[in-house]
């Protein structure tokens, strides 16, 4: 897979560009969609990643894949950045992560879960960087982690995570085929009320 070049739009509450690799940060200021998703184009971004707030607390992540769709919407929840974290954030390493998806099983959620793990580049085998998205009755952990070996070789060897941050709860409520831009392109998921209840909520798992 090629690298991954990915912008970011943000208000006021910030992920930290390190967090996906080869990404730029902007803030959108008075900017119309259609123009931020067509200079993307043009500079070639492979994703443009949203993330919307009201009153100042952030509640939305829209994933934007380039140049053709898809697009999801996410809910945003419990965010906690890296200086909140209790004890206070390990030290976050550049290097590619390893990506873990858990309980993405269904055919929805393999799709999800490409759309996430879409936005980094391959890893190489050695790094001890983690980041996590495990999913639970159709909530995603998004969690961030170093990990460090101790003891001896093998299978004597302890492992240890250490959280990095930032760390917040994610929920899908639509796929749709094209770009942000395109008002008009279809639905290929859309979260119905009747799937908040217990016998039907769970479609990623």
């Amino acid at each position: 897979m090629a690298l991954s070049h990915i912008w970011f739009v943000f208000v006021r509450f910030s992920i930290p560009q390190l967090l996906i690799p080869n990404s730029t940060r902007i803030n959108r200021g008075n900017n119309r969609v259609d123009e931020l998703i067509s200079s993307c184009k043009e500079s070639e971004f492979t994703d443009v990643v949203v993330v919307q707030e009201t009153r100042g607390e952030p509640d939305g992540l829209v994933i934007c894949h380039l140049p053709l769709g898809p697009t999801a919407f996410f809910t945003l929840s419990g965010a906690v950045l890296r200086h909140d974290l209790p004890g206070g954030a390990s030290p976050m390493s550049e290097a590619y992560p390893h990506i873990i998806l858990n309980n993405f099983h269904s055919d929805l959620g393999k799709r999800v879960g490409n759309i996430l793990k879409c936005l980094f580049p391959i890893p190489k085998p050695d790094t001890r960087r983690i980041v996590t998205f495990s999913n639970d009755d159709d909530f995603i952990s998004f969690r961030h982690h170093m990990y460090t070996k101790t003891g001896g070789g093998g299978d004597n060897q302890e492992v240890t995570l250490h959280e990095v941050g930032p760390r917040f709860e994610m929920r899908l409520y639509q796929i749709r085929t094209g770009t942000l831009d395109q008002k008009d392109a279809e639905n290929e998921y859309v979260l119905r009320p009747y799937q908040n209840t217990a016998t039907k909520r769970q479609t990623l798992g």
